[in-house]
Protein backbone atom coordinates (compact mmCIF):
# COMPACT_ATOMS: atom_id res chain seq x y z
CA UNK A 1 0.00 0.00 0.00
CA UNK A 2 3.05 2.26 0.03
CA UNK A 3 2.16 3.59 -3.43
CA UNK A 4 -1.15 4.95 -2.14
CA UNK A 5 -1.76 8.00 0.10
CA UNK A 6 -3.44 5.91 2.79
CA UNK A 7 -2.61 4.96 6.35
CA UNK A 8 -3.79 1.36 6.26
CA UNK A 9 -6.14 -1.26 4.89
CA UNK A 10 -8.70 -3.77 6.08
CA UNK A 11 -10.28 -6.76 4.37
CA UNK A 12 -13.69 -8.29 5.09
CA UNK A 13 -15.31 -11.39 3.62
CA UNK A 14 -18.95 -10.78 2.73
CA UNK A 15 -21.85 -12.62 1.12
CA UNK A 16 -25.57 -12.10 0.69
CA UNK A 17 -26.27 -15.23 2.72
CA UNK A 18 -24.12 -14.48 5.77
CA UNK A 19 -22.81 -11.65 7.89
CA UNK A 20 -19.57 -9.95 6.98
CA UNK A 21 -16.45 -11.09 8.78
CA UNK A 22 -13.20 -9.14 9.06
CA UNK A 23 -10.29 -11.13 7.67
CA UNK A 24 -7.28 -8.96 8.34
CA UNK A 25 -6.13 -5.39 8.88
CA UNK A 26 -2.83 -3.55 8.78
CA UNK A 27 -3.23 -1.56 11.99
CA UNK A 28 -5.52 -0.78 14.91
CA UNK A 29 -7.50 1.87 13.02
CA UNK A 30 -8.19 -0.47 10.10
CA UNK A 31 -9.24 -3.20 12.52
CA UNK A 32 -11.60 -0.79 14.27
CA UNK A 33 -13.16 0.34 10.97
CA UNK A 34 -13.88 -3.23 9.89
CA UNK A 35 -15.36 -4.07 13.29
CA UNK A 36 -17.50 -0.92 13.33
CA UNK A 37 -19.06 -1.63 9.95
CA UNK A 38 -19.75 -5.24 10.90
CA UNK A 39 -21.34 -4.22 14.20
CA UNK A 40 -23.32 -1.24 12.89
CA UNK A 41 -24.33 -2.73 9.54
CA UNK A 42 -23.57 0.60 7.84
CA UNK A 43 -20.65 2.36 6.19
CA UNK A 44 -18.87 2.57 2.84
CA UNK A 45 -17.88 -1.11 3.04
CA UNK A 46 -21.52 -2.18 3.29
CA UNK A 47 -22.56 0.14 0.45
CA UNK A 48 -19.70 -0.99 -1.80
CA UNK A 49 -20.73 -4.62 -1.40
CA UNK A 50 -24.40 -3.92 -2.02
CA UNK A 51 -23.76 -1.72 -5.07
CA UNK A 52 -20.94 -3.78 -6.51
CA UNK A 53 -18.92 -0.62 -7.14
CA UNK A 54 -16.30 1.45 -5.32
CA UNK A 55 -17.45 3.89 -2.66
CA UNK A 56 -14.90 6.70 -2.30
CA UNK A 57 -15.26 8.94 0.74
CA UNK A 58 -12.54 11.62 0.73
CA UNK A 59 -13.80 13.33 3.89
CA UNK A 60 -16.05 11.79 6.54
CA UNK A 61 -16.83 15.25 7.88
CA UNK A 62 -18.77 16.15 4.74
CA UNK A 63 -22.51 16.45 5.18
CA UNK A 64 -23.29 13.64 2.73
CA UNK A 65 -21.24 11.16 4.78
CA UNK A 66 -22.75 12.36 8.04
CA UNK A 67 -26.27 12.03 6.62
CA UNK A 68 -25.78 8.55 5.13
CA UNK A 69 -23.73 6.94 7.91
CA UNK A 70 -24.46 9.10 10.92
CA UNK A 71 -23.25 6.62 13.54
CA UNK A 72 -20.39 5.09 11.57
CA UNK A 73 -18.98 8.43 10.40
CA UNK A 74 -18.66 9.79 13.94
CA UNK A 75 -17.20 6.53 15.26
CA UNK A 76 -14.71 6.29 12.38
CA UNK A 77 -13.56 9.86 12.95
CA UNK A 78 -13.10 9.11 16.64
CA UNK A 79 -11.04 6.03 15.69
CA UNK A 80 -8.67 8.19 13.64
CA UNK A 81 -9.95 7.87 10.06
CA UNK A 82 -10.85 10.90 7.97
CA UNK A 83 -11.16 9.35 4.49
CA UNK A 84 -12.30 5.82 3.57
CA UNK A 85 -12.18 4.08 0.19
CA UNK A 86 -14.12 0.83 -0.13
CA UNK A 87 -13.54 -1.45 -3.12
CA UNK A 88 -15.75 -4.51 -3.72
CA UNK A 89 -14.00 -7.78 -4.43
CA UNK A 90 -15.63 -9.73 -7.23
CA UNK A 91 -14.74 -12.06 -10.05
CA UNK A 92 -17.51 -12.29 -12.61
CA UNK A 93 -20.71 -13.05 -10.71
CA UNK A 94 -18.82 -14.08 -7.57
CA UNK A 95 -18.58 -11.46 -4.81
CA UNK A 96 -16.18 -12.30 -1.98
CA UNK A 97 -15.92 -9.18 0.14
CA UNK A 98 -14.59 -5.63 0.33
CA UNK A 99 -11.18 -4.00 0.64
CA UNK A 100 -11.19 -0.83 2.79
CA UNK A 101 -8.44 1.79 2.69
CA UNK A 102 -8.30 4.73 5.06
CA UNK A 103 -6.38 7.98 5.47
CA UNK A 104 -6.16 10.17 8.57
CA UNK A 105 -6.52 13.40 6.57
CA UNK A 106 -8.98 14.42 3.81
CA UNK A 107 -7.72 12.59 0.73
CA UNK A 108 -8.72 12.31 -2.93
CA UNK A 109 -7.36 9.45 -5.06
CA UNK A 110 -6.27 10.59 -8.51
CA UNK A 111 -6.81 8.35 -11.55
CA UNK A 112 -3.45 6.58 -11.20
CA UNK A 113 -3.89 5.99 -7.48
CA UNK A 114 -7.41 4.65 -7.99
CA UNK A 115 -6.08 2.27 -10.65
CA UNK A 116 -3.45 1.04 -8.17
CA UNK A 117 -6.12 0.58 -5.50
CA UNK A 118 -8.29 -1.44 -7.89
CA UNK A 119 -5.26 -3.59 -8.73
CA UNK A 120 -4.80 -4.32 -5.02
CA UNK A 121 -8.51 -5.21 -4.85
CA UNK A 122 -8.13 -7.64 -7.77
CA UNK A 123 -5.24 -9.33 -6.01
CA UNK A 124 -7.22 -9.57 -2.77
CA UNK A 125 -10.11 -11.13 -4.71
CA UNK A 126 -7.87 -13.84 -6.12
CA UNK A 127 -6.41 -14.55 -2.68
CA UNK A 128 -9.88 -14.87 -1.15
CA UNK A 129 -11.08 -17.16 -3.91
CA UNK A 130 -7.97 -19.27 -3.50
CA UNK A 131 -8.73 -19.89 0.18
CA UNK A 132 -12.20 -21.18 -0.83
CA UNK A 133 -13.92 -20.27 2.43
CA UNK A 134 -17.41 -21.74 2.46
CA UNK A 135 -20.55 -20.22 3.97
CA UNK A 136 -19.86 -21.89 7.32
CA UNK A 137 -16.51 -20.19 7.54
CA UNK A 138 -14.42 -23.34 7.23
CA UNK A 139 -11.83 -23.96 4.51
CA UNK A 140 -13.02 -26.53 1.96
CA UNK A 141 -10.78 -29.05 0.24
CA UNK A 142 -7.00 -29.26 0.21
CA UNK A 143 -4.61 -28.86 3.12
CA UNK A 144 -5.46 -26.38 5.88
CA UNK A 145 -4.27 -22.85 5.06
CA UNK A 146 -2.09 -20.77 7.39
CA UNK A 147 -3.04 -19.98 10.97
CA UNK A 148 -4.71 -16.65 10.16
CA UNK A 149 -7.31 -18.37 7.99
CA UNK A 150 -7.93 -20.92 10.73
CA UNK A 151 -8.56 -18.02 13.09
CA UNK A 152 -11.02 -16.55 10.58
CA UNK A 153 -12.92 -19.83 10.43
CA UNK A 154 -13.24 -19.92 14.22
CA UNK A 155 -14.26 -16.26 14.38
CA UNK A 156 -16.95 -16.67 11.74
CA UNK A 157 -18.23 -19.99 13.03
CA UNK A 158 -18.61 -18.64 16.58
CA UNK A 159 -20.69 -15.66 15.43
CA UNK A 160 -22.86 -17.97 13.33
CA UNK A 161 -23.24 -20.37 16.27
CA UNK A 162 -24.19 -17.53 18.62
CA UNK A 163 -26.78 -16.25 16.13
CA UNK A 164 -28.21 -19.76 15.90
CA UNK A 165 -28.49 -20.01 19.67
CA UNK A 166 -30.31 -16.68 19.78
CA UNK A 167 -32.94 -17.92 17.34
CA UNK A 168 -33.94 -20.45 20.00
CA UNK A 169 -33.69 -17.99 22.91
CA UNK A 170 -35.68 -15.26 21.18
CA UNK A 171 -37.94 -17.24 18.86
CA UNK A 172 -36.81 -15.20 15.83
CA UNK A 173 -35.15 -15.84 12.48
CA UNK A 174 -31.40 -15.93 11.97
CA UNK A 175 -31.25 -12.40 10.50
CA UNK A 176 -33.11 -10.86 13.46
CA UNK A 177 -30.92 -12.85 15.85
CA UNK A 178 -27.79 -11.40 14.27
CA UNK A 179 -29.26 -7.88 14.50
CA UNK A 180 -29.86 -8.40 18.24
CA UNK A 181 -26.29 -9.67 18.66
CA UNK A 182 -24.92 -6.59 16.88
CA UNK A 183 -27.16 -4.21 18.85
CA UNK A 184 -25.93 -5.61 22.15
CA UNK A 185 -22.28 -5.40 21.10
CA UNK A 186 -22.68 -1.78 20.02
CA UNK A 187 -24.66 -0.73 23.11
CA UNK A 188 -22.08 -2.28 25.43
CA UNK A 189 -19.09 -0.98 23.46
CA UNK A 190 -17.77 -4.51 22.93
CA UNK A 191 -16.41 -6.43 19.95
CA UNK A 192 -19.00 -8.60 18.25
CA UNK A 193 -16.72 -11.62 18.47
CA UNK A 194 -16.43 -11.25 22.25
CA UNK A 195 -20.22 -11.06 22.70
CA UNK A 196 -20.65 -14.11 20.46
CA UNK A 197 -18.10 -16.02 22.55
CA UNK A 198 -20.06 -15.24 25.73
CA UNK A 199 -23.30 -16.45 24.14
CA UNK A 200 -21.72 -19.69 22.94
CA UNK A 201 -20.11 -20.27 26.35
CA UNK A 202 -23.53 -19.61 27.94
CA UNK A 203 -22.20 -16.67 29.95
CA UNK A 204 -24.77 -14.42 28.26
CA UNK A 205 -28.43 -15.08 27.51
CA UNK A 206 -30.94 -12.94 25.62
CA UNK A 207 -34.59 -12.64 26.65
CA UNK A 208 -37.46 -12.05 24.21
CA UNK A 209 -38.99 -9.59 26.72
CA UNK A 210 -35.85 -7.44 27.09
CA UNK A 211 -34.90 -4.42 25.01
CA UNK A 212 -33.09 -5.31 21.77
CA UNK A 213 -29.71 -4.26 23.16
CA UNK A 214 -30.13 -5.97 26.54
CA UNK A 215 -29.08 -9.43 27.73
CA UNK A 216 -28.57 -11.24 31.00
CA UNK A 217 -25.40 -12.75 32.40
CA UNK A 218 -25.94 -16.38 33.23
CA UNK A 219 -24.81 -17.73 36.56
Amino acid sequence: MAALPVGGAGLSAMSEAAASHPLCSTDDISERLEELQLTLGEGPCVDAFERGSAVLTPDLLRTASQDRWAVFADAALEAGARAVFSLPLHKGAISTGVLDLYANIPTVLDAEELADALAFADLATLLLLDTRIDEAGAPTGGPPPDHSIEDLGGYRAEIDQASGMLTAQLGVGIEEAFVRLRAHAYAQGRRLADVAADVVARRLRFSPDAEPDQAEEES
